[in-house]
């Protein structure tokens, strides 16, 4: 419930006051888009969290950089089992 209010208020924010100026972002994604896609897959608090350390990092004295929103336990295990099939399919050919 509190995931879906800050989904609403980051797309109000996105949609109000991304047009008006360049973006000036230091990171890819935005920190409005990371923070919309923290929120879509965490929790609460962990999306906070993660968002917050995103702001603190935000600043002229850091480097432009990409920084993906963490992979989830579950997408994690995934991309593993993944990996691990397509080693075990080349080992056997």
């Amino acid at each position: 419930m509190r995931n879906k209010f800050v989904v609403k208020l980051i797309e109000s924010y996105q949609a109000n006051h991304n047009g008006y100026r360049p973006p000036r972002c230091r990171f890819y994604p935005t920190c409005s888009q990371y923070g919309k896609e923290c929120y879509l897959k965490f929790n609460f608090f962990k999306a906070s969290f993660l968002l917050l350390w995103r702001l603190i990092r935000c600043n002229p004295f850091h480097r432009l950089a990409y920084d993906p929103v963490p992979l989830t336990k579950q997408e994690k295990i995934e991309f593993l089992s993944i990996e691990a099939y397509e080693k075990k399919s080349s080992d056997d050919n």
